[in-house]
């Protein structure tokens, strides 16, 4: 999204006229005509495959149109795409509307998308379905904050008696198994994808030296994720064969393994990846709301061209599947497979040209803080003031963290304030003597440090944000790259937080001026009415409910039967909790 070219200080926190919680509809109703694709390629009989015959098909007349078309040429396509799309230094996508396109009214709905209006009460499964237990395998690629929403996901599938093996980044091993889920390791290392994203903001290199790097990164994830589905545990042996997948988009292939496996997949993720007239792709930037649909195609084309030899290359290698030939596909972003969104619907509501297909779920929290044990130093500086501003970028690397350090350092004496001051993964916090008004702590779990804080400030992660304003506090996003500019906007929109400052960007004058606009009395009247609204909603329940009700019907036993944990839920939590204690 492009960034604002206000200041902060040019903005009056009391000025945010018109803000109100809308009505959230948490989980929108399910089509009933909706028919459940299942693939059909055979490893004897390559047809066209599943993959490739799946693309939107809106009426709209945008420049992309040719894009989707098959009877064009693959260089046709790419010779189109590089005239009207360029890849920014910043590594997002920036094009240009040309001026005759028609500007979308504000949630104007595609011709052929259905949205009707459907009975709140119609949009969870009915009580007399019984699901019984399959085997489930949760493909995730990111950081910790990518990870931990689909800890709580899987648990709560677990305890409706299903088995659930959540794969990714093997550094994240001890915290998924510590959860009682088991555990399978991705390829990709989520510090060298942190490194690289933050440099290029986005899934997109900015250069050609960056393309190595991502290209190893990304076919390392893609040629492990058949063996996440269907290859025995690798502790114990027990075998495994995935029933439904559940990915979120930076996987890359899971739209391909669901396809050779014959299974069905939902995507969850915590930023928009499903075109729509109402913001446009977090990882592009274009100004003109009659772009914002076909931010959404470009991107995909984009990403599409980067790794369509790697996808190819799998699927005949490894799924024995017909290559996929047409320019789009890579992210399975098409009607047919159901999205759920991570994030709530009072921050941001979901749109009305998405179908039914398409939920809003609410933002998925993992509790963290019931069973933990602050140092004594930390509880005791807590309680030696007023409650402090958090500080902190988590897992995400500083360019220049002893600059860093000292422009927050100084934005808090010039404010008065004391900070607590998350020293991540960044290096941040090498103070050349200790400060009293300043505390320096590693990782602490944000639902418990959050309650003791005034105000935080921090990358603008979807679930740090959460975090943040779930516990009632005015919130100031500096977005590093992907999603975060767009949550940065989304919170600023809400009232509840200043402009964004991007990292490249941050500044003592616009610190100062962000903790000033946090501090004032209606900022933090706005924030606790959105924390109220959250904290009324569950957004795990809403999405194991999504997931289970998008199932084909094949999966549902219409007798009622008692919901029990399955014999390898019980199993794997006993060795999770020990191998989590060792």
């Amino acid at each position: 999204m492009e960034e604002s070219k206000d200041e902060v200080s040019g903005f009056s926190p009391s000025g945010v006229s018109g803000w109100t919680l809308q009505r959230a509809n948490t989980l929108p109703g399910e089509d009933k005509n909706a028919k459940s694709s299942e693939a059909s390629t055979s490893k004897l009989t390559l047809g066209r495959s599943n993959t490739e015959r799946r693309r939107q098909n809106f009426r709209h007349a945008d420049p992309t149109t040719e894009l989707f078309d098959e009877k064009i040429s693959t260089k046709r396509k790419l010779r189109m795409l590089k005239r009207i799309a360029t890849v920014r230094d910043d590594g997002c996508v920036v094009f240009e509307v040309p001026s005759n396109a028609e500007s979308p009214t504000q949630d104007r709905e595609p011709e052929d998308v259905q949205c009707e209006a459907v009975d709140e009460d119609l949009a969870v499964p009915c009580e007399n379905q019984y699901i019984p237990p399959i085997q489930i395998v949760i493909l995730i690629v990111g950081t910790r904050g990518d990870v931990q929403p689909f800890i709580a996901i899987g648990k709560c599938l677990q305890d409706h008696g299903h088995r659930v093996r959540l794969a990714t980044h093997s550094n994240f091993k001890e915290f998924v198994l510590s959860a009682g889920l088991e555990f399978f390791p991705l390829g990709g290392d989520p510090k060298i994808l942190a490194e690289y994203m933050v440099k290029n903001k986005g899934f997109l290199p900015s250069a050609p030296s960056e393309i190595p790097v991502q290209r190893k990164q990304i076919k390392e994830i893609i040629f492990s994720l058949l063996a996440a589905c269907k290859d025995p545990d690798v502790d114990s042996g027990i075998p495994f064969k995935a029933d439904a997948i559940i990915a979120n988009p930076p996987a890359y292939g899971h739209t391909h393994v669901a396809e050779a496996l014959k299974v069905p997949i939902h995507i969850f993720f915590t930023m928009p990846w499903t075109a729509t007239n109402k913001f446009p792709h977090p990882l592009s930037r274009v100004k003109q709301p009659a772009g914002y649909r076909l931010s959404y195609q470009i991107v995909d084309s984009m990403i599409w061209l980067g790794i369509r030899d790697m996808i190819n290359d799998f699927r005949k290698r490894k799924l024995k599947l017909r290559p996929v030939t047409y320019l789009s596909g890579s992210q399975g972003s098409v009607s047919d497979i159901p999205h759920g969104y991570i994030w709530s619907p009072h921050l941001v509501p979901k749109p009305k040209d998405w179908g039914p297909k398409v939920d809003v779920v609410g933002f998925c929290f993992l509790d963290l803080a019931t069973n933990y044990e602050p140092p004594d130093s930390l509880v005791q500086w807590l309680k030696n003031g007023e409650k402090p501003i958090y500080i902190g970028f988590g897992s995400l690397p500083v360019q220049e963290p002893e600059k860093m350090t000292r422009i927050i350092v100084e934005a808090l004496e010039i404010t008065g304030q004391r900070g607590i001051i998350n020293k991540g993964w960044g290096g941040l916090g090498n103070l050349p003597e200790p400060k009293e008004f300043v505390y320096l702590l590693d990782n602490v779990p944000h639902d418990w440090l959050f309650l003791h804080c005034k105000a935080v400030v921090h990358h603008g992660g979807a679930g740090t944000t959460a975090a943040g304003l779930k516990a009632g506090c005015p919130t100031t996003i500096v977005p590093f790259f992907g999603d975060q500019p767009f949550w940065g906007e989304q919170v600023h929109a809400r009232g509840v937080g200043p402009v964004p400052i991007p990292v490249d960007q941050f500044t003592l004058p616009k610190l100062v001026d962000a903790i000033k606009f946090m501090l004032d009395s209606q900022v933090k009247e706005r924030a606790v009415l959105l924390s109220k609204a959250m904290n009324a909603e569950d957004g795990v329940t809403g999405a194991v409910k999504a997931f289970l009700r998008h199932l084909p019907s094949r999966f549902i036993n219409a007798e009622t039967q008692p919901v029990k944990r399955s014999f390898f839920a019980s199993y794997f939590g006993a060795i999770g909790r020990c191998l989590g204690c060792a």
